[in-house]
């Protein structure tokens, strides 16, 4: 009687050991992204497919080491210079963009330390719209992305027009510009009231812009491009899985 009153002890406790063991399991939410603030940061709707055949994504993921402001964004906080160069290599070509700090002094700034510290380097052009815009912006690493949710720069005042070539933030309400930015494919001059400012222009290689992969079009629910908050959690083994013909920036550097 005795052993068996210890075998069910025993059994009980690892019972309780096991029910433990799977409350410790945490997953992030499926949830809305905090810094799309309930909406798709672009200006208008937002994004998951599935698609087969080629793919556009590098071949390497990215490399393990990264600067120590990917994980620390108040460490990425140089003034950028009045105007300056960014050189984009990307699976479709070169493109240039020539910021112009004067436009959006805060947006000039963000772009100029993310270029710096190696944000934009294998990344998607996960939400490109045909006679809209080419959308970029989402990192590859849950945990950069993570890192820059929150980090949110104040609005500006619209000094340029969302024209053919132009590059601006995206945001999903005042106050939210982070890291997610666009390039105009058409006349967007729409969007100068709804506060999207401006901050540089594609000077060269446009025809590069316009030929980035479209085919996904919309993101979920709309249409059947990649859901935001899961490129937010999932790192881009989820684009690379379910939408392999997506292009993508290869690097992105500061012309000297």
């Amino acid at each position: 009687m005795l052993a068996r009153k210890i075998s069910v002890a025993i059994a009980a406790l690892a019972l309780i050991a096991a029910s433990i063991g799977c409350e410790s399991t945490v997953k992030e939410p499926e949830g809305t992204v905090k810094t799309d603030k309930s909406k798709d940061q672009s200006g208008t709707p937002a994004q998951p497919a599935k698609s087969p055949e080629t793919t556009g994504s590098p071949a390497n993921d990215p490399p393990n080491t990264m600067h120590p402001a990917l994980l620390a964004p108040r460490k990425a906080n140089e003034k950028a210079p009045a105007k300056f160069d960014v050189k984009f290599n990307t699976t479709k070509g070169d493109f240039t963009i020539t910021v112009t700090r004067d436009w959006s002094p805060l947006a000039a700034d963000r772009f100029y330390n993310l270029v710096r510290i190696g944000y934009y380097n294998d990344i998607a052009f996960f939400r490109v719209i045909p006679g809209f815009m080419a959308q970029f912006g989402i990192h590859g690493d849950v945990s950069v992305n993570k890192a820059w949710r929150e980090a949110t720069i104040e609005d500006e005042p619209v000094t340029q027009s969302n024209l053919r070539g132009y590059v601006t933030f995206a945001m999903g309400g005042p106050n939210s510009r982070t890291v997610q930015t666009f390039i105009s494919t058409v006349d967007n001059s729409r969007l100068d009231g709804q506060k999207f400012a401006p901050f540089g222009q594609v000077t060269s290689g446009m025809e590069v812009v316009d030929k980035l992969y479209n085919g996904y079009g919309e993101g979920q629910p709309r249409g059947q491009g990649p859901e935001q908050n899961r490129i937010q959690f999932q790192n881009n083994a989820y684009l690379k899985t379910n939408f392999p013909r997506l292009d993508y920036i290869k690097s992105a550097s500061i012309v000297e």
